[in-house]
């Protein structure tokens, strides 16, 4: 199933539309937009990075925004809200929050691919008040009750 997605520049964005670097990708790439030169992550800092886009989704969807493994892996840089949401109606520039986890600052340049955006569908639930819930074999066991590892 194929959705349009519509994104506007901000001036003076010179970055490529996000794309699917594949044809199985699941995430479109986001490039850092970093037009006054790079940016230095140091240790323990949580930064918003622009992508120079505002987004206008179809209805009933989302666009949730992840990491990109080899930030997360390579260079330590993690999405702290991940996967955050961009909702439907939001018409803003579109930023990532990052969090540098590694022991070394770490830079970012200007299209440097640093996040990736997720169309997903959403469902509106209607919401009751019951007296009772449906019993299952877990039951209210949390974290772990499933079984080991």
């Amino acid at each position: 199933m194929t959705q349009t997605v519509k994104f506007k520049r901000v001036e003076g964005n010179d970055l490529p539309l996000p794309r699917y670097a594949t044809q199985g990708a699941a995430g479109m790439d986001l490039r850092a937009f970093l037009p006054d030169g790079p940016v230095s992550l140091a240790p323990g800092e949580v930064r918003l990075i622009s992508t120079g886009f505002h987004v206008e989704l179809p209805p009933r969807t989302e666009m949730q925004i992840r990491p990109r493994s080899s930030l997360a892996i390579k260079r330590k840089i993690i999405i702290p809200n991940s996967p955050a949401t961009i909702d439907e109606d939001y018409r803003g520039i579109v930023f990532v929050g990052l969090l540098q986890l590694g022991d070394e600052p770490t830079v970012l340049t200007h299209g440097d691919r640093f996040a990736q955006a997720i169309i997903a569908p959403v469902i509106h639930a209607t919401v009751v008040e019951v007296q009772d819930l449906t019993s299952t074999d877990r039951g209210s066991g949390g974290f772990g009750s499933t079984g080991r590892t």
